[in-house]
């Protein structure tokens, strides 16, 4: 009796064991880390979200992104080495940061260059935008798509700024972009480069006077606390490029490169137009909470000191092809 039983178990457990063999593992996702550093209330953050989840239903559960915001990764410099190592998987930062590796993206932030969403739209999901994301292949970057940051307008502590002479001696946070340096040089300030991450400190400190953003994300952070004036300069367009460590995304299959990349564009322009319908109520919200705004400024005198002595100094370097492209791009 007992060595019945005991062969009936084996038995059985014999066939447990063999229909476990015989059926297919259930395929562990592969999971991808994608690092920004603007706050969850941002619609960097919300696109992010939706590419996530757009991935992981269009893959059917084979690829899963964990969006990690608010700098929580690293600054904007670190999550771009972390990307080019391997060690993090994609990242979103402004285009500024990305010109130290790839300096004909300069063109991108020079002043006055962009003049509508719609043109920005026309160079960076075209033929123009295609050639300038190749740029960072050689740093180990594959850039999906490029999405926004938007209209760049100032803010300082100190006093209104209403022409170009009232930014003269003024401490202001740039990204580290030439362009954006060089602009600030000429108009009297003293351009001060530093990650976005540190930026809420250094004006709580007064480290520097004031800084420049989309008024959407002026709000988002919450600089109106730390910030008294506002002026609605829109001096220049910021993008941002979605970038991916290379060697990963070459060993993907190919299905799997062209639903990122295809994610990635479809995401650029939600995220855009997240910004443009929640401009009106994000200054709305910042005058109401206190800042003074300057709703138009003479930008004309901004223009004429900036404008050309900075497209000159990039066309020195780089030429004048992608420029003139750009200013060319019908709308």
């Amino acid at each position: 009796m007992t060595i019945t039983r005991r062969t009936a178990l084996t038995g059985a457990g014999a066939g447990i064991a063999l229909f476990a063999i015989g059926r297919p593992a259930l395929a562990q996702a592969t999971k991808l880390r994608f690092a920004h550093p603007h706050p969850e209330a941002d619609s960097w953050h919300k696109a992010a979200l939706l590419f996530a989840e757009q991935v992981k239903a269009k893959s059917q559960g084979r690829y899963e992104v964990q969006v990690f915001p608010n700098g929580a990764l690293g600054s904007d410099a670190q999550t771009i080495s972390a990307v080019r190592g391997g060690s993090l998987d994609i990242c979103l930062t402004g285009n500024p940061f990305f010109t130290g590796l790839a300096p004909k993206l300069n063109v991108l932030d020079l002043p006055f260059l962009i003049q509508s969403r719609k043109h920005a739209a026309a160079v960076m999901d075209g033929p123009i935008g295609d050639g300038l994301r190749k740029e960072l292949e050689g740093s180990n970057l594959k850039a999906l798509a490029t999405w926004e940051i938007g209209w760049r307008n100032l803010t300082n502590n100190r006093r209104p700024v209403v022409t170009a002479n009232d930014l003269k001696g003024l401490k202001i946070r740039t990204t580290p972009n030439p362009a954006h340096i060089k602009a600030f040089q000429l108009l009297g300030a003293i351009p001060t480069p530093m990650a976005f991450t540190e930026l809420f400190t250094a004006l709580e400190t007064g480290t520097v006077d004031g800084q420049e953003n989309p008024v959407t994300l002026i709000l988002n952070a919450k600089f109106n606390e730390v910030q008294k004036h506002l002026s609605l300069t829109r001096h220049a367009f910021t993008t941002g490029p979605v970038v991916m460590n290379k060697g990963k995304f070459d060993a993907m299959p190919a299905d799997i490169q062209q639903l990122l990349a295809s994610i990635a564009l479809e995401c650029a322009g939600i995220q855009r137009k997240m910004n443009e319908d929640t401009e009106g109520s994000s200054l709305d919200a910042l005058k109401k909470a206190g800042m003074q705004a300057v709703e138009n400024p003479d930008r004309d005198s901004f223009a004429k000191v900036v404008t050309a002595e900075v497209e000159k100094e990039f066309v020195g370097k780089y030429g004048s092809d992608v420029l003139d492209a750009i200013k060319k791009t019908a709308v």
